[in-house]
């Protein structure tokens, strides 16, 4: 929701240090491979209960994640390199759960569950979405320019880091959290199922 609104704030400065970058020798590849580094980090930091380290790592990886995007368009974007990057974000998203469920199973087992189920449901409503707009020909650079088709939702990335940020701040209250997250991200995956429905039933 946020992300289309924030991408015209971040997408010049992370241009521009994403030119340095590409003249420094760094690949896009190589970064996203950094940025990933730095989130699987975040998740074994918050797994050991050192929660502002990752938090650190977080915004980090976050960071990575928005400069790969740059060093690709100041050098030569691929597909191949939007496939990595969308495999390295979802590696993170299902990590950082995942630390909390290792830092306490008893008490954030069944809510980090609920939200990795949830993320899976949501991701299959984005790609089938992207799959659908592709065969259409349908494009949009609403929310940067991408190697897919980006279809907006109630939460996006914007929101994704804003609750991995509140986990690190509040652990003790992960559980609550990841269960008013994971209804949040059925909310979103069943509103694209819609859009998608409206858009395309009559499409073929």
């Amino acid at each position: 929701m946020l992300d289309r609104h924030l991408r015209p704030l971040i997408d010049p400065p992370l241009n521009r240090i994403g030119v340095w970058l590409a003249r420094a020798g760094f690949g896009a590849d190589s970064v996203t491979l950094i940025g990933l580094a730095f989130g699987l980090g975040a998740a074994l930091a918050i797994g050991a209960g050192w929660f502002g380290w990752g938090l650190g790592l977080i915004l980090a990886s976050r960071l990575a994640d928005g400069l790969d995007g740059a060093v690709a368009r100041a050098t030569r974007p691929s597909d191949l390199g939007g496939y990595y990057d969308i495999l390295a974000d979802f590696g993170f998203y299902a990590a950082i759960p995942l630390g909390f469920v290792w830092l306490d199973p008893a008490a954030n087992g069944l809510a980090g569950a609920a939200l990795l189920g949830a993320f899976y449901v949501n991701a299959a409503s984005f790609l089938g979405f992207a799959i659908l707009a592709a065969k259409h020909n349908l494009s949009t650079e609403a929310r940067g320019k991408k190697s897919w088709y980006h279809a907006g939702g109630l939460l996006e990335g914007s929101e994704t880091i804003a609750f991995f940020v509140t986990f690190c701040l509040f652990p003790a209250a992960f559980a609550a959290v990841a269960w008013a997250f994971a209804v949040l991200c059925l909310v979103t995956a069943l509103a694209r199922v819609a859009s998608a429905a409206a858009q395309f039933r009559d499409q073929g």
